[in-house]
């Protein structure tokens, strides 16, 4: 087959390499023209991605894949074309159709009968049926059913083991008719490989779920689970610690039952996808009360965790504090909706003077995003771990000249490692 994907980012760079490491020629657009370049030298342009950059060079080398930044020469006979276009919504939750439109429409001049156009973006219910497709069939003059389909397949994956999930969960795809599905089916099951799941009734592999809004709603549902599920383990934990109670043992015995899947509690909720779905899923559903009390309730966590060391240090005006990790997880290079940013703010707020450190990111980075980069060995007052990266695991008091107090939002330390510095644990009341 030949192929489109179109974004060449983080989900949608490793899709196009998947797709061409079975044999397919692949064709990616992108709007920076350094990311094509990048992609058309085999390099990967961010690090990160497990075997990306193995993979990338061999089917840019076999001649499988290329790039570009016009649609004109990637969309015309395509007989898939895959969007990972990035959605985005305010700070009232409102999505931003904006670069997914211009997406679409230029895809929709460029189409030629015959194509399966697939949406892997997470979208509001409703969105491919009632946006995108008009806009297709306007912008080509196909119809969509007889001239080309139009499904939504949510992406599942996680930045930096993207192949590995690829393999593991089951593909969701809901088209508009039983031939949009089955050319779906068709062309899921020629790109991927599924690894044995007996312990789904279905087995792995295409799912059909019978509709597009199904199949959005899927992904919402799967997402908006987790911030819900987060939400209750940050409520338990803020009860658990004004009653002398850990939490974190108590969650580990629930969950000792099999029916129990209590989640971690932590100081930030962050990434492209847990702090954003919920927002989609509400934008459908505005008085799903569960699901805003449950974002309400992670959100507010950032100043929950840094009134505990204000609580533990005493005034804040005029400390030194580092706040350890400006990535949202552990081990991944990226800040989108991390909890570096809210963090910061409460701490500036309170008087501190806040310094960010980030094993994955340079100073100058740092300073891109507008924080001030500790520099390590230099004196602080305070520290506030915020992402579990491996290099705090061996973190010591000596690492932090004049610490006094750390609070671990991830409980993610050793407190008899810093013995003589006040340790505050997230969930973890003071005995």
């Amino acid at each position: 087959m030949k192929i489109c994907v179109v974004a060449l980012g983080k989900i949608g760079l490793p899709l196009a390499v998947q797709f061409a490491s079975k044999g397919h020629e692949v064709v990616g657009v992108d709007v920076n023209a350094t990311t094509v370049a990048e992609v058309n030298a085999g390099r990967e342009p961010f690090p990160g991605e497990t075997d990306l950059q193995t993979k990338l060079a061999a089917v840019v080398a076999a001649g499988l894949m290329t790039a570009t930044t016009d649609y004109a020469k990637a969309v015309p006979g395509a007989e898939a074309v895959v969007v990972v276009v990035p959605l985005f919504v305010d700070g009232e939750g409102t999505p931003d159709f904006g670069w997914m439109d211009s997406a679409t429409r230029d895809i929709a001049a460029n189409l030629t009968a015959g194509t399966l156009i697939s949406y892997e973006t997470t979208l509001p219910v409703g969105t491919t049926r009632k946006r995108w497709t008009p806009m297709l069939e306007e912008g080509s003059g196909l119809s969509e059913g007889s001239d080309f389909h139009a499904v939504f397949s949510p992406e599942r994956v996680l930045t930096g083991r993207v192949f590995a999930d690829l393999r593991k969960y089951p593909k969701l795809i809901g088209a508009l008719s039983p031939a949009g599905a089955q050319s779906a089916r068709e062309f899921y099951e020629a790109v991927l490989d599924f690894d044995e799941r007996p312990d789904l009734d279905r087995g792995n592999g295409v799912w059909d779920l019978g509709s597009t809004e199904a199949s959005e709603l899927a992904k919402l549902a799967e997402t908006t689970y987790r911030d819900v599920n987060i939400g209750l383990a940050n409520q338990f934990a803020r009860f658990a610690a004004e009653n002398t109670i850990d939490i974190h043992q108590v969650i580990a015995a629930s969950n000792s039952q099999p029916y129990s899947h209590i989640h971690h509690p932590g100081i930030a909720v962050g990434g492209h996808c847990i702090p954003v779905y919920p927002r989609l899923y509400l934008w459908n559903d505005p008085g799903a009360t569960v699901v805003r009390a449950a974002r309400e309730a992670n959100g507010a966590m950032p100043d929950y965790t840094v009134g505990l060391l204000e609580g533990a240090y005493g005034d804040l005006s005029g400390a030194r504090v580092v706040v350890l990790g400006a990535a949202y997880r552990g081990g991944v290079k990226e800040t989108a909706f991390s909890g570096v940013f809210p963090t910061v703010e409460a701490l500036t707020r309170r008087g501190a003077e806040a310094v960010v450190h980030d094993p994955m990111y340079t100073p100058e980075e740092l300073a891109g995003l507008g924080l001030k980069a500790y520099e390590p060995g230099s004196p602080v007052d305070a520290a506030v771990l915020q992402a579990d990266h491996a290099e705090y695991r061996d973190l010591r008091p000596s690492d932090l000249p004049g610490v006094k107090v750390l609070v671990d939002g991830r409980s993610f330390t050793d407190p008899a490692v810093w013995a003589g510095v006040t340790h505050r644990v997230v969930g973890v009341a003071v005995t």
